[in-house]
Order: C-alpha cells, then structure tokens, then sequence
C-alpha cells in the first residue's frame, strides 16, 4: 500500500483537497479530526488535565480555553503535541492495517511534519495558499479576528519549508483549479510516476 501525507497550513485547504482525494476512492484518515475525538478519551483527559489544568467542561474539551494556553505558548503546544501525537499515530497505524486492500491512502494531517507523521508515510503532498486568502479562509471559518490567525501561522512550520520536503504541491490560490490537481497527482501516484 502507497500512503500517502497530505498537508498544508492552517486556511491551505487541504481538507477539501483531501475530499477530492475521496472522489478516486481514495481512503482519507482526517488526523486533526481524530485527534479531536482522541481528546475527548479518558486517558487523555487525565494526562491533559494534570499538565494544563481544568480545560473540559462537563467532561468537553473547552476548546477557547486551551486555544487560548496552546496557541500563545509554544512550549505549552509541543505538550499537547506530546500528549495527542503518540495516541493519533497508534490509532493511523491500525486504521492503515484495516486497509492494507488498498492500492492507496492518504493521511491529512495540518502538522505531519511538526508530529514526525511524514516518518510514516511514502510521499508527501503540501497544499498552499497565499497568506491573505488562508487569513480571510481562517477568519470567516472560525469567526475569529486576523490577530489570532496570525498568531496559529505563526505556530506553524512556513508552507516554504514544507513544500522543500514534499513530493507534490496544490495551489489552492482561487486561481488554478484544484480537480486537475489532484487528477494529475493521483494519476502520477497509479502509474508510479515520482
């Protein structure tokens, strides 16, 4: 099986690039989403309450509250990473075993880099977009201010470097259309072509 790393910085788009993927019948294992669910696990909680405090509500994450410790501290951000990273990669490993019929997958993953996942995968594709458009992305998605967009940007490894470790780039600048894109890639990936 070729798996596949698809990343890119926060408003990149590489959510709906990886929906695309889907539409070749590509499986996609959505790393951030199940990380959120992992989170909510009780041997998380229990590691995440006694390094940060009190940050669930009626057993929920407060997901303000520890934006708001994570995303202004970067220390405090590598902790969470240390805590959320390892049960994220044991939960890929074993959906990749539930797939091994599969020609193809694709991990995304906002931090495949930043997490070591990239280890873990055959080739690597980063999505990008001009920094305006991932603000606006961002801030009309989230309801927030560019303030705090700037501030996860900034949390993030630059798309530049990324891109450098990458085998595959998207443009997703609302300029080139990002169905041939992907079509391209997944043909390149079917025939080998990288």
């Amino acid at each position: 099986m070729l798996k596949i790393g698809l990343t890119g910085g926060i408003g990149s788009g590489k959510t709906t690039v990886a929906k695309i993927f889907e539409l070749f019948y590509i499986p996609v294992y959505y790393a951030d989403s199940i990380a959120k669910i992992i989170i909510e696990s009780d041997k998380a909680k229990k590691i995440i309450t006694s390094k940060f405090g009190n940050v669930y509500a009626d057993g929920k994450l407060d997901n303000k509250k520890l934006a708001q410790i994570v995303f202004s501290n970067k220390e405090a951000l590598n902790n969470l990473n240390e805590i959320v990273h390892p049960l994220v990669l044991e939960d890929y490993v074993n959906w990749c075993k539930s797939m091994n019929n599969e020609k193809i997958t694709l991990i995304e993953a906002a931090i495949l880099f930043e997490s070591g996942f990239n280890k873990n995968v055959d080739k690597i594709i980063t999505v990008t977009a001009p920094l305006e458009i991932k603000i606006s992305r961002v801030c009309k998605r989230d309801n927030v201010n560019k303030d705090k967009v700037v501030e996860r940007i900034k949390n993030q490894i630059p798309d530049e470097k990324k891109i450098q470790k990458s085998d595959f780039v998207i443009y997703n600048d609302d300029i080139k259309a990002l169905i041939p894109q992907v079509e391209k890639i997944y043909n390149d990936l079917i025939l080998g072509n990288f």
